[in-house]
């Protein structure tokens, strides 16, 4: 294993698109909503412990998750785990992990990844990290991964390229669009999406923050000599108020002119939501996603979720959401899972705070 690789893991998120199941205590990475035995987070270190050394590991998080980290990966010390002392989105956390590992090793070639997604072929996901690391070491730039389409999904971002072979310019990005704009891309050919997983020697995401979020890099670059140090916490926490609270999207990547994307397949999700979460589980023959022995009457193509050992019964259902936990049941229509998030902010605002 090459001792200047190092994987960034995020894993700062509450995961509120699966509420109830996932809750500001325990997020949805430090879950096994798949039913596969290994947590989120868990699967992702093991992933990238395939060619990542142990000790070249850093999870970034909120402060008050560092012993869920700590629990979930035995594996690491307790200063590869950094803890924000609150969230600011993903630049600030780069940049945190960035300033950091440039005190540990100023030659480093940085993997950065979210702690909470899917990879069905995790073969295909080790050659593609292995070769983008090359590329960005042997062109100085930034590399990000874009995954084949397999519908038109308006919860993605979308990266479009020129040409289809290897590893190719970014001609644009697409945060998010509409339904019509979605299938128009699909149908295309030129789009793929944005998976946010990153790859860069750490001198190129140091110069990028430098360009285009030159505050952010002057607040980092303030406290440069106490990172890695008793005092990197002090700095951390002086910081983080006064950082713009924005994505590596919309702050650095979309910004940059030397960004090329490795265009896979290897079956990701973020697993973002209930639905996508739905297509992944097995179903019985009316496309129930259920408990096993659940009685379902005229009930099809909903997915349910229940603690173990406890009857569920459903008469005359279709296409809904039902996760049943010992203080909340929540049934929602599967096309309305985007408003999930509100349903929490009311919460929040309402006195529901207890149930977050």
């Amino acid at each position: 294993m090459d001792s200047n690789n190092y994987c960034v893991i995020m894993a700062g998120g509450i995961g509120s698109r699966f509420w109830p199941i996932s809750r500001i205590e325990r997020p949805k990475q430090f879950l096994d909503i798949l039913g596969t035995g290994k947590t989120f987070i868990r699967s992702t270190y093991e992933r990238f412990a395939n060619f990542i050394p142990r000790e070249n590991f850093l999870v970034v998080t909120n402060e008050q998750y560092r012993a869920l980290v700590a629990e979930q990966i035995p594996e690491l010390a307790p200063h590869q785990i950094l803890g924000e002392p609150l969230g600011r989105n993903t630049a600030p956390c780069i940049a945190y992990a960035a300033f950091h590992l440039r005190a540990m090793n100023p030659e480093a070639t940085m993997i950065v990844a979210p702690s909470d997604h899917l990879i069905l072929n995790e073969a295909e996901f080790v050659t593609a990290m292995k070769e983008c690391v090359a590329f960005v070491r042997s062109h100085h730039n930034i590399m990000t991964i874009g995954i084949e389409p397999t519908r038109p999904d308006t919860g993605y971002g979308y990266i479009q390229i020129a040409e289809r072979n290897g590893i190719v310019p970014v001609k644009t990005f697409t945060e998010k669009p509409n339904e019509e704009l979605a299938k128009a891309f699909v149908a295309s050919g030129e789009f793929f999406w944005n998976s946010g997983i990153f790859i860069w020697e750490l001198p190129t995401i140091l110069e990028a923050f430098r360009n285009y979020l030159p505050e952010m890099y002057q607040l980092f670059e303030s406290e440069a000599d106490r990172f890695n140090t008793p005092d990197e916490v002090a700095a951390i926490a002086r910081i983080y108020p006064e950082c713009r609270g924005i994505s590596i999207d919309y702050g650095v990547i979309e910004k940059a002119e030397n960004v090329y994307v490795r265009c896979s397949s290897f079956g990701w999700s973020d697993v973002g939501t209930w639905g996508s979460l739905y297509q992944y589980l097995g179903k019985d023959d009316k496309g129930n996603a259920a408990p096993a022995g659940a009685v379902l009457n005229d009930t099809a193509n909903c997915l349910v979720k229940a603690p173990e050992g406890k009857l569920v019964v459903i008469d005359g259902l279709q296409d809904c959401i039902v996760v049943d936990t010992p203080d909340v049941l929540m049934i929602c229509p599967k096309n309305k899972e985007q408003e999930i998030k509100q349903m929490t902010n009311y919460l929040k605002f309402n006195g529901g705070e207890k149930f977050l």
